[in-house]
C-alpha cells in the first residue's frame, strides 16, 4: 500500500504525569504505520525522545500536571495555562485536524480521562463530526480506568460517548480484567466496546551473556517523576538481599530533574549503575535476572513478554489505582511478587527480591497481541464504510 493511498489516522495523546500514555501510542503507531497506515500522533505532552518508527509526531505547546491530582496544568516555562493559551493550543489541534484530514480520528483516555483537555478535544470532536466524510472516530483505552467519585461525570463519559465515538478501544484482555470492574456504566455503550488484548513492544533482542542487562538486576520507576523513592530504597536492599554479587542498575526517568538524578549518582554505592533511562530497556528486561519496576501497564506487559522475574512496587498516589490492582490480578496467578509502596524500606524490598529470585520466570497466559489486532480491527471497521 503506497502512502498516497494508505488510511491516514489522527491520534491524540495526552500525557501529564507519567510517559506511559505516550509509550503506549508510540508502540501502537509504530505497529500501525507498518500495518500500511499513514500516522500522525499528535501530543500534547512535554516533548520526548522515543521511538515512533515511520508514524510522524506532530507537537503543541507541551502543558504537564503540577501535582498528584492533575488539578493544576502548566506550560512549558512553568506559568499556569489560561484561556488565551487554551485557544491557542485548540486552534492549533484543529488546524493539524485540517491538514491530515484523517479518515481514523483516535483520542487516547478521552472521554474516559483528561477531562482537563475538553477545551480542545470538544472542538476537535465537533469538527470531525461536521466533514464532509467524517472520520471513524474512536476512544483508545488502557485495560483499568481511574474510578470516578464525582456524580455525574461517568453519565458525562457515556454521553460523550455516544454522541462522537464509533468505538471504544480497549487495550487488555477481559479474562484477567474486564472494563466493567472499574468502569461499571458499560453496559450502556456495550455495543461499541472492543477488545484488542494488551499491547506490547516487542523490540526487545534476547542475547548471551554480553548482551545488555546480562544478568544485572534492572530497577526502574516509569519515565516520570515520582518513583525516586523506589530508586533510592533499592539502592540499600541490594546488600541485604541474595542478589548483592550482581550488578544493579537503576534508571531514572527522562522527567526527572537533573538535581534529583545528580544527587542518585552520588548516593550509587560500589555494584550500582545509575543512569537515564534508555531506549533498549524492553532488551535490558529480556536479559535481566531480574526487574524490580513500578506496575505500569507498559513496564508490566514488557515483563511478561521477556519473562523475566520480576517486584512490583505498585505507584498509589493521588487518585491512582490502576497499578495496584493490575498487580494484584496478576500475584494471584503467581506471576510476580508485590511489595506495597507505602512503608516499603529496604529489609521489605529484599525479602521480596529473594522470594522471586526463588520463584520461576514471569508468564501469564494473557491476550498480549493488542498493537497487531488493533490494526487488522480499524482495518475491517474502514472497510464496512
Amino acid at each position: 500500500m503506497d502512502q498516497k493511498s494508505a488510511p491516514r489516522i489522527l491520534f491524540y495523546v495526552q500525557h501529564l504525569l507519567g510517559i506511559g500514555h505516550l509509550r503506549r501510542t508510540a508502540t501502537l503507531c509504530r505497529n500501525l504505520a507498518r500495518g500500511g497506515f499513514d500516522v500522525t500522533i499528535v501530543s500534547g505532552g512535554h516533548k520526548i525522545d522515543m521511538d515512533f518508527g515511520d508514524a510522524k509526531i506532530e507537537q503543541l505547546p507541551a502543558t504537564r500536571a503540577t501535582d498528584l491530582f492533575f488539578k493544576q496544568l502548566v506550560d512549558e516555562n512553568g506559568n499556569d495555562i489560561d484561556d488565551s493559551w487554551r485557544q491557542m493550543r485548540s486552534e492549533k489541534l484543529l488546524q493539524i485536524y485540517h491538514d491530515v484530514a484523517p479518515d481514523i480520528l483516535i483520542t487516547e483516555l478521552f472521554p474516559f480521562g483528561r477531562r482537563q483537555m475538553r477545551f480542545e478535544l470538544l472542538p476537535l470532536l465537533e469538527a470531525a463530526k461536521a466533514s464532509d466524510t467524517p472520520p471513524l472516530i474512536i476512544s483508545s483505552v488502557r485495560d483499568i480506568l481511574v474510578g470516578q467519585m464525582k456524580p455525574g461525570r461517568n453519565d458525562e463519559m457515556l454521553a460523550l460517548v455516544e454522541k462522537y465515538f464509533d468505538k471504544v478501544v480497549v487495550h487488555g484482555d477481559p479474562e484477567l480484567i474486564s472494563l466493567d470492574k472499574t468502569f461499571p456504566h458499560t453496559k450502556r455503550i456495550s455495543d461499541k466496546i472492543v477488545y484488542t488484548g494488551y499491547v506490547v513492544d516487542r523490540t526487545g533482542v534476547k542475547g548471551d551473556r554480553l548482551a545488555p542487562g546480562s544478568n544485572e538486576v534492572i530497577v526502574s520507576s516509569g519515565g516520570g517523576a515520582v518513583g525516586t523513592d523506589l530508586l533510592k530504597i533499592a539502592m540499600l536492599a541490594r546488600a541485604q538481599s541474595n542478589a548483592s554479587h550482581l550488578t544493579w542498575r537503576l534508571m531514572v526517568g527522562a522527567t526527572v530533574e537533573d538535581s534529583i538524578y545528580q544527587d542518585l549518582l552520588e548516593l550509587a554505592p560500589k555494584g550500582v549503575i545509575v543512569e537515564r533511562a534508555r531506549k533498549d530497556f524492553t532488551t535490558l528486561l529480556m536479559n535481566c535476572a531480574l526487574s524490580i519496576s513500578q506496575g505500569g501497564y507498559n513496564t508490566v506487559m514488557e515483563i511478561l513478554h521477556a519473562k523475566c522475574r520480576a517486584v512490583i512496587v505498585p505507584y498509589a498516589g493521588g487518585v491512582e489505582t490502576e497499578q495496584t490492582i493490575r498487580a494484584e490480578l496478576l500475584a494471584q496467578k503467581g506471576v510476580l511478587q508485590i511489595a506495597e509502596e507505602d512503608g516499603l524500606d529496604a529489609k521489605e524490598l529484599a525479602v521480596k527480591v529473594n522470594a522471586a529470585l526463588a520463584g520461576p520466570p514471569s508468564s501469564a497466559t494473557i491476550d498480549v497481541d493488542g498493537a497487531d489486532r488493533t490494526v487488522t480491527m480499524l482495518k475491517s471497521w474502514l472497510a464496512e464504510r
